[in-house]
């Protein structure tokens, strides 16, 4: 006769829960990938419209997800809604202030706002984020940028 000591249901119960909740973010992670997948093909395909609904999708799943959040500011801006995807760009830069990507496109939005002193703080600090990650290249890129922009 097999004998049920509080330890074994203890142990059964935390293995049970480990499996459920290896198998929920598995799921998670399975979905999210396939939204994310739709939105490159869409974006790909320049169906902006779809390719900001399943980013959407993507942020409504894990809305840490910084990259994504980077690439619906992108489709946001191919679909003139520079109000939106500067709120994207700043949400990035708020939660990661060393994403230089965002503060590059931050930039670039601005400037379609013809809000050059906003475009030019925000290239400066790519510039030095650039600096600090020593990456001469990018430092050079934007340092003609900003002397064309004078």
């Amino acid at each position: 006769m097999i004998e049920f000591q509080p330890s074994y249901i203890f142990a059964t119960a935390v293995v049970v829960f480990s499996i459920v909740l290896l198998i929920y973010f598995a799921w998670k992670t399975l979905i999210t990938s396939n939204f994310y997948q739709k939105g490159v093909t869409h974006y790909q395909q320049e169906d902006f419209k779809g390719a900001e609904a399943a980013f959407r999708q993507v942020i409504a799943i894990n809305s840490t997800n910084d990259v994504v959040r980077l690439l619906l500011g992108d489709t946001l801006m191919k679909q003139s809604k520079v109000e939106a995807a500067i709120s994207q760009f700043q949400e990035v830069i708020d939660r990661a202030p060393k994403k230089v990507d965002a503060y590059v496109r931050l930039a670039n939005a601005y400037m379609q706002q013809e809000k050059k002193q906003e475009a030019k703080k925000t290239l400066q600090k790519a510039k030095e984020l650039f600096q600090t990650q020593r990456n001469p290249q990018k430092v050079e890129q934007i340092e003609k940028v900003l002397k064309k922009m004078g």
